[in-house]
């Protein structure tokens, strides 16, 4: 089956009375998880939604983003996640990008609904969803649609390119449910598991890694709206979690733990790092204290985003983020897109069914994004004789902050927004708690009387605040090389605080 909602609806059958979610509310088991996602697909449909049109999702993890997802796609549309740290500008964009039909958002963040759809020069409707309101039960009490067929594309994730124009990865319903079938056969999950999702479930690691890959196999998933160290301890504790996936500044955080908190980790027999290089010793560190294992793998967005991952049963090698997954093919290849020998440096480059069907709307962006049908990853790596891939650095000058990418470009131009500033350059400096930080290098006019501060502010009202920059320096001037460019280079050596 190459349908998600056919796939899922198959596995509802067979584990009709298991666990499917667990959350503050409770436990909601596979029968019931079918049944509400399929009564508020009928809800939407008599809302506008229509098969081949897209639904924009804006949820914190919980319930309410798991139901809306399946319900979206079983009523034949698209659904495109939005990145809740975003400004109104931002998603106004993704509005504007994708038109989408309908947007589904919790009530903590209406506000942010309202402002981006004020924005918007097509404003979708909207609908709120709280599954402790009355109206909430309504949706989840209509009428189910019969089963539809379903838009070769299942959901629009959005991430921004060279040029820090957010563009949107068109992954099919093949590639999402090739990725949760070798994320199942990769991180070596086994019937009974129970996934902890505290990373955000609008992100391609967390919807597939924590929530369809589970669904779809029968195990259940625990979504958790934020990362709390004590409200992960008490929800591995409640709910019995047996897997558990972060970035390597949660596990730096994690391992502050105090010994009380630490031995309720006990169940937890997998750990899953990604979204930035785990560091060995940080690895080693938290083995030890949580007597588990810590396994780290890598992907990109539009891979769906799982490409590699160090099995838990090994071998496991410093250094390296695993062999390629299941059914999936990575080589390095030189600028010409000549595929290189074992143990020499180039682009790393993706095949296989789980690589995107393309960027919505940008036929020129998408060629320039594939050798053929190897999809380049933008990452300089090597890979060694037993297939195991090292990254050696990125092309591109993506900063990953806690596991979310910030691209400098569009924090640039925000700051060249700011009639004071005459030239900026912003880099990711390395931070043991966050992975990276964003540090902001900017030259003021003369006799221009900006604070660090005051420019700061001014970037957390045009930015998402994973963008805003944590350090803002100011400099007399850039350095630069012959040709007048700024040797970021440089600057990422400079460090320092504002």
């Amino acid at each position: 089956m190459t349908d998600i909602p056919a796939r899922f609806r198959a596995c509802a059958a067979t584990h009709q009375g298991a666990p499917a979610l667990f959350d503050e509310a409770g436990v909601l088991d596979y029968a019931g998880l079918d049944r509400a996602s399929d009564a508020m697909a009928g809800a939407l449909a008599a809302a506008g939604l229509q098969p081949g049109t897209r639904a924009a999702l804006l949820c914190a993890n919980g319930r309410e983003f798991v139901i809306a997802y399946l319900a979206i796609l079983k009523a034949g549309a698209t659904v495109v996640p939005v990145n809740l740290l975003q400004s109104d500008r931002e998603i106004a964009h993704i509005l504007d990008d994708a038109r989408p039909t309908l947007l589904l958002h919790q009530p903590a963040f209406a506000a942010l609904a309202e402002a981006a759809s004020a924005r918007s020069a097509a404003p979708p409707g909207r609908i709120e969803l709280d599954a402790a309101r009355a109206d909430f039960a309504e949706l989840i009490a209509h009428p189910p649609l019969s089963p539809l067929p379903g838009a070769e594309v299942a959901a629009v994730l959005y991430t921004s390119g060279t040029t820090g124009r957010s563009k949107g990865a068109m992954l099919s319903h093949a590639n999402l449910i090739a990725n949760a079938e070798g994320s199942w056969q990769g991180f070596e999950l086994v019937p009974g598991d129970r996934v902890l999702a505290v990373l955000p479930l609008f992100h391609s690691f967390a919807a597939t890694t924590a929530m369809l890959t589970p669904l779809l196999h029968g195990l259940a998933m625990i979504p958790v709206p934020r990362f709390e160290p004590r409200l992960v301890t008490q929800a591995i504790a409640r709910h019995g979690a047996t897997v558990f996936l972060g970035v390597p500044s949660m596990y730096g955080v994690l391992l502050r733990h105090a010994e009380v908190l630490v031995e309720q980790w006990r169940g937890v027999r997998l750990c899953i790092s990604g979204g930035a290089a785990l560091p060995a010793a940080l690895m080693r560190a938290f083995e030890t204290r949580f007597a588990t294992l810590l396994v780290e793998g890598a992907g990109a967005t539009e891979c769906s985003p799982v490409f590699s991952v160090n099995r838990p049963s090994g071998p496991r090698k410093p250094g390296s983020i695993g062999p390629a997954l299941p059914g999936v093919e990575l080589t390095v290849r030189d600028r010409a897109g000549r595929v290189l020998p074992s143990g020499e440096t180039g682009e790393l480059c993706v095949r296989g069914p789980n690589v995107m069907l393309g960027y919505l709307g940008l036929p020129e962006a998408t060629r320039e994004s594939f050798h053929g049908d190897w999809f380049r990853t933008g990452d300089l790596a090597r890979i060694d004789g037993d297939g195991h891939v090292y990254l050696v650095d990125r092309i591109k000058d993506l900063v990953i902050t806690n596991g979310m990418n910030v691209y400098p470009r569009v924090v640039e131009e925000a700051l060249y927004a700011h009639p004071a500033v005459v030239e900026a350059a912003v880099v990711g400096d390395p931070d043991p708690r966050h992975g990276e930080v964003v540090v902001a290098h900017v030259v003021l006019a003369d006799a221009a009387e900006v604070t660090p501060g005051e420019l700061r502010a001014w970037c957390r009202d045009r930015l998402g605040s994973h963008e805003v920059p944590r350090r803002l320096m100011l400099h007399a001037a850039l350095p630069k090389n012959a040709s007048g460019k700024i040797l970021k280079r440089a600057l990422r050596r400079a460090g320092g605080d504002a």
